[in-house]
């Protein structure tokens, strides 16, 4: 099965030269082109892309709110966050609105079409290390909230192993990382971050990480 990308930026060139690279791979399609938010959720609405390459800065609607608008009208569909800007104000707002990853636009295409697939199959693109980072580079922009357990009813669902899996997850540790601290196997640490994302009804990983500082469960250094 194709992986069927949704290309959206108010750069004409830019998604001819993303086109021309996912037309290149056997298993990526290239289903439409998009200049701005609403186009995009129109777009996605009519052609169900698995992945949508989305803009942040475009006239009209952002690719901000247009990436909160598509994952609540079609949560099958993932967002990628494409932007020049590193560390920024909006790739955190990008990841807060639902996103599962961002990219730099001059991300090599091997890169590009590696952060496709694997957005594509359910995981995150960006780094651990790096989603920490953003959060506390602009943790006054989270939600005030008590701390703990108490924050939000569904820590309550969580095993105490599973809470010391996700504080460790949001602190910026692989699941490697994970498994030695815990004395755990990779695999096992693998299965507690899927009951995590179950329990709580989240995305991905990037979304647990947010999850947690929300709720205060983790605190920035």
């Amino acid at each position: 099965m194709s992986i069927r990308v949704l290309l959206v930026d108010d750069e004409e060139l830019l998604r001819v030269a993303f086109t021309m690279i996912l037309r290149a791979e056997p298993d990526m399609e290239p289903v439409g082109e998009a200049a701005d938010g609403e186009s995009a959720l129109r777009l996605t609405r009519q052609l169900q892309p698995d992945v949508v390459l989305m803009d942040v800065r475009m006239p009209g609607t952002d690719g901000i709110e247009a990436t909160r608008r598509l994952i609540r009208e079609s949560p099958r569909t993932r967002v990628l966050i494409l932007t020049t800007f590193d560390l920024d104000e909006y790739a955190f707002d990008a990841l807060q609105a639902g996103a599962s990853g961002f990219l730099l636009k001059n991300t090599r295409p091997e890169e590009l079409l590696t952060a496709i697939r694997d957005v594509a199959r359910g995981d995150a693109v960006v780094s651990p290390r790096i989603t920490r980072r953003l959060l506390e580079r602009f943790a006054h922009q989270l939600s005030a909230s008590p701390s703990g357990i108490d924050g939000d009813e569904r820590l309550r669902l969580l095993t105490p192993r599973e809470r010391e899996v996700l504080v460790n997850t949001a602190r910026g540790l692989t699941n490697t990382e994970i498994a030695a601290a815990m004395q755990l196997a990779e695999p096992t640490v693998k299965k507690h971050l899927g009951r995590i994302l179950s329990k709580l009804q989240l995305r991905d990983r990037v979304q647990a990480v947010i999850f947690a500082y929300e709720t205060r469960l983790v605190r920035p250094t």
